[in-house]
């Protein structure tokens, strides 16, 4: 048993640091294996990638953003350009209409001592007619007035006239025609209205 107890306290002696010192120089800490960059480079490395493609998508992008803006630009122009030579081919036809209108009507004043009321009256409707026509095309219609109900959208009332034969608000009389053009009112009518008594 002794020697059991012997062997043991052999076995279980501790070490002597004394004898044994750590010695820091002999025993450095691990690093990573000689050519292959440490841990923290690594990190580094791996963030000034991504800095580098962060920073290259924006440059695309940009230049993305640029190109779209140029390209929206010309758009608008072209569209400007267009509506303007459409709108310059619509006066350039109208115009044309309007100087014919205007052609009959100096003819008309260079016969006018020729002719007899009756026949400058036959001449001056002859020559609104083509007028209206133009002007029809072109969208503009004559508001209707006498024996409608006076609507302040399309008609000014100049007078207001007492009359117990018509509702009141009724058009009795049209002193200057009004037009629209499309939807809108490009002229109102000047109007005298009906007011009861």
């Amino acid at each position: 048993m002794k020697e059991d107890r012997q062997d043991m306290s052999t076995e279980q002696q501790p070490l002597n640091v004394e004898q044994q010192p750590f010695n820091v120089e002999q025993q450095p800490f691990p690093t990573a294996p000689s050519g292959a960059p440490a841990p923290a480079d690594a990190k580094i490395a791996a963030l000034e990638a991504q800095l580098a493609q962060a920073r290259k998508e924006a440059n695309e992008n940009w230049n993305k953003y640029v190109r779209q803006q140029a390209e929206w630009d010309n758009f608008r122009k072209r569209q400007e350009r267009v509506a303007g030579d459409r709108i310059q081919q619509q006066k350039k036809s109208l115009f044309k209409n309007i100087l014919e209108v205007m052609d009959n009507v100096e003819r008309a004043l260079a016969y006018q001592d020729t002719m007899d009321k009756e026949q400058l009256q036959q001449t001056l409707r002859m020559l609104m007619w083509p007028m209206n026509e133009d002007l029809r095309s072109e969208g503009l219609t004559p508001i209707p007035t006498i024996g409608e109900t006076f609507n302040p959208y399309v008609h000014e009332a100049v007078e207001a006239i007492e009359s117990g034969e018509q509702p009141d608000n009724t058009i009795l009389e049209e002193l200057r025609k009004g037009y629209t053009l499309g939807e809108e009112t490009l002229r109102p009518a000047r109007v005298k209205v009906s007011v009861g008594k």
